[in-house]
């Protein structure tokens, strides 16, 4: 089901505000790259929601990308323009210490360890899955827009995905195999590197 495209031009409208449009990032600015994660999403035929945290994905900053647009003390802001739902996984996305929560996210007992307030906590199985759903669909925009970064971590990225394959969506896991799938060769795990993907 698409988003609205109200409450998706509210969600541009604020991130431009934000600054979003601005910064730069790896095939233009963070704007676009907040876009086409959204329209991937979308394309996967994931619910509202997801794809609304898609465009939104970087408000807090993340394990990666470390520049937030909103402090943690505005977080209600951005749930009132996206929704409490779509919020948490934004919260969820940009707080995940990724070398302490990647290896076993697809454990259902495992717990994600929040690097904003340094306490570990086991996420419902939805928010569990959207997590996945939105790094596959986040890291496969930055292959997409920038050979180099395919080339040296596209190995690695599909085995940590490989990992992921339980949680994600058919056609989440058919676009790592397409864009990630000529890497393969160089797919050793490399769990230091991993909190570094943005």
């Amino acid at each position: 089901m698409p988003v609205s495209p109200t409450a998706s031009a509210q969600a541009v409208a604020l991130l431009r505000d934000l600054g979003a449009a601005e910064l730069a990032h790896p095939g233009g600015s963070l704007l676009a790259h907040l876009q086409r994660v959204h329209e991937r999403l979308a394309a996967w035929g994931a619910r509202p929601a997801l794809q609304l945290a898609g465009l939104c994905h970087a408000c807090y900053g993340t394990d990666g990308f470390p520049t937030a647009l909103l402090p943690l003390d505005r977080r209600a802001e951005l749930a009132v323009v996206i929704g409490a739902e779509a919020e948490a996984i934004v919260y969820l996305y940009g707080s995940c210490d990724r070398k302490a929560t990647y290896s076993a996210l697809a454990d259902a007992d495992a717990a994600v360890h929040d690097r904003f307030t340094s306490r570990p906590h086991i996420p419902e199985p939805q928010l569990r899955h959207d997590f996945a759903e939105l790094t596959v669909a986040n890291e496969l925009d930055l292959a997409c827009i920038d050979p180099s970064f395919r080339a040296q971590w596209g190995g690695k990225l599909l085995a940590l995905f490989a990992r992921f394959r339980p949680l994600l969506s058919q056609p989440a896991w058919s676009s790592c195999q397409a864009v990630l799938a000529s890497q393969s060769s160089s797919g050793h795990e490399d769990n230091g590197r991993e909190q570094f993907f943005s």
